[in-house]
């Protein structure tokens, strides 16, 4: 979420939407590792992640729709 909150600090709308792009992408990201945690059995309680990748995908579609009203706003 740190790219989030360097996106909020954008010094343009074009450095607004190139900064979500990477927080777009390391949401992605996070639900790979999230998933693989799980398979691996690296977490003890494995459950408890269950809800993550949801969580982390709501948030995907909110920064999209960040980032096509910000370019539509071009």
């Amino acid at each position: 979420m740190a790219h989030h909150g360097e996106a909020q600090a954008a010094e343009s709308r074009k450095d607004f939407i190139h900064k979500m792009r990477t927080a777009l992408k390391e949401l992605r990201e996070t639900i790979r590792w999230i998933k693989l945690a799980q398979r691996s059995q690296l977490i003890e309680k494995p459950d408890l992640a269950d809800p993550l990748p949801d969580e982390a995908d709501q948030l995907i579609r909110t920064f999209a729709k960040s980032i096509s009203t910000a370019e539509d706003n071009l």
